[in-house]
């Protein structure tokens, strides 16, 4: 069987996207479908990646409600394509990250995605391969960045080429040329869109800055955004991965408290989209300084304000949205969580040691059976 269903639900907590992966020949995404975050289930995601009270059974709700949520997705895939469950090898769930921790602690840390496998095996009738990042982590690994060797796979061309994903965190693909296939790096760069949604929404009342136009009537506030950069993370060399644990409300209003003064909160936003933007270039540049084309994936690719200042940042660097390289941009990280099922499926490798700092290759995932 070559048809896989992967889901995602991002740092951005927007939604649940799917596509229905066929693998016969490639990667051939025959449908997909998006459900949106309920408002309440959202909020409740959001405040469970940080303590509070009664978190055991607030964490399981949620994540029943999350199932749920995929099980409407995978329905909407099926009756699109005009199948039935028993026609699909395997779900590839990746769950909702609420605390990213590796390396931490006793020195394993931990990742949790919350998902109920479970559920959504019992909702939909097909396996379900859920806890990806778990096994990477036991291994010494930070669990992140998991879509570089799916890029790697979809992508790799012979010109060097790098994937930005662009979700609520950003993370980096450098990708070699095809005379030196084996040479692969990725990590987390930095924020995303996650700090450009928190302060639209709590400003504008807007769920994001549509386009980037908010952040384009600002300018960008030179003493804010040196505070930003200032923060050892972007120093830090990889193998390196991050989240809301750190890129939170708290680490940005601790950031303009250092800045002081008050300043217009449009500034303010096209600070923050310079931050995505200035990271993402200044970690190509380090990384692979030879790199010619930067593909751009997830919501930040279609933020035209964005997208320009990524390539202003960088003259001579073509860049352009996943689409151009025959995978739309809001598909692949669900279709590279298929491909993840896929790998757990066949009992092959999911992760990539250089990339994560595992101790080695190791397949991916727990099953719950249909």
């Amino acid at each position: 069987m070559s048809l896989y269903i992967g889901l995602m639900s991002g740092t951005s907590m927007d939604g649940v996207d799917g596509v229905l992966v066929d693998f016969a020949d490639g990667v051939h995404v025959v449908t997909d479908a998006h459900a949106p975050m309920p408002p309440a289930l959202g909020a409740e995601l959001l405040a469970l990646n940080s303590s509070g009270p009664d978190e055991l059974q607030r964490a399981a709700l949620a994540a029943n409600a999350l199932a749920r949520l995929q099980a409407e997705v995978v329905a909407h895939l099926l009756d699109n394509a005009g199948i039935g469950p028993q026609a699909v090898r395997a779900v590839g769930s990746h769950g909702q990250t609420v605390r990213h921790r590796p390396g931490e602690f006793d020195g394993t840390g931990f990742t949790l995605q919350l998902n109920n496998g479970a559920l959504l095996a019992e909702s939909c009738g097909i396996d379900v391969v859920c806890d990806f990042r778990a096994r990477d982590v036991a291994a010494g690994g930070q669990g992140a960045p998991l879509v570089p060797a799916f890029h790697r796979d979809v992508f790799a061309g012979p010109t060097p080429r790098a994937v930005l994903n662009i979700g609520g965190i950003a993370n980096l693909t450098v990708l070699s040329n095809e005379s030196a296939p084996t040479q692969l790096a990725g990590f987390d760069t930095g924020p995303g869109n996650a700090l450009m949604d928190h302060w639209c929404k709590l400003h504008t009342d807007a769920a994001y800055d549509d386009d980037g136009r908010w952040a384009a009537s600002g300018k960008v506030d030179g003493l804010l955004l040196v505070e930003l950069l200032a923060d050892a993370y972007f120093r830090k060399a990889p193998p390196k991965s991050t989240g809301r644990d750190l890129f939170n409300a708290g680490w940005l209003s601790q950031a303009l408290a250092r800045a002081g003064g008050t300043r217009p909160h449009a500034d303010v936003q096209a600070t923050l989209l310079e931050l995505t933007a200035r990271s993402a270039i200044d970690a190509l540049r380090s990384a692979a300084p030879g790199t010619r084309e930067l593909l751009v994936c997830g919501g930040g690719a279609r933020n035209g304000a964005l997208m320009a200042r990524l390539a202003a940042l960088w003259p001579g660097l073509s860049v352009a949205p996943t689409d151009s390289a025959g995978l739309p941009a809001q598909q692949v990280e669900a279709a590279a969580f298929a491909w993840l099922a896929r790998q757990f499926c066949e009992r092959r490798p999911g992760n990539h040691p250089a990339v994560t700092g595992a101790a080695g290759l190791r397949v991916l995932g727990a099953l719950y059976p249909a």
